[in-house]
């Protein structure tokens, strides 16, 4: 059963950092590429960085490209976003996906605000 479970999510004003993880099972880990997405209310969801299946290769979204770092431990079926410099606009549920599966996680809530 593929499983994907978030955690990391919270309150943190503007300027501040948090760490998302997001633990998978299930399924082959090192072998996918994996994603993170986030959606506002009343947003469309959006890519917000995606790695290979090695961690060899990076992209990010314009929005978070200086701020976000993303990564992962195949040894440990794990995959992170540091995110540093927190805006208010970054407010929103971030989700870990392994996109050629189409699967999500549960999502986790970020929250930047004073």
């Amino acid at each position: 059963q593929v499983r994907l479970v978030e955690s990391g999510g919270g309150l943190v004003q503007p300027g501040g950092s948090l760490r998302l993880s997001c633990a998978a099972s299930g399924f082959s880990f090192s072998n996918y590429a994996m994603s993170w997405y986030r959606q506002a209310p009343g947003k469309e969801r959006g890519l917000v960085a995606q790695i290979g299946s090695t961690g060899g290769i990076t992209n990010y979204a314009d929005s978070v490209k200086g701020r976000f770092t993303i990564s992962r431990d195949n040894a440990k079926n794990m995959m992170f976003l540091q995110m540093n410099t927190l805006k208010p606009e970054d407010t929103a549920v971030y989700y870990c996906t392994v996109p050629t599966l189409r699967f999500w996680g549960q999502g986790t809530q970020v929250t930047v605000s004073s």
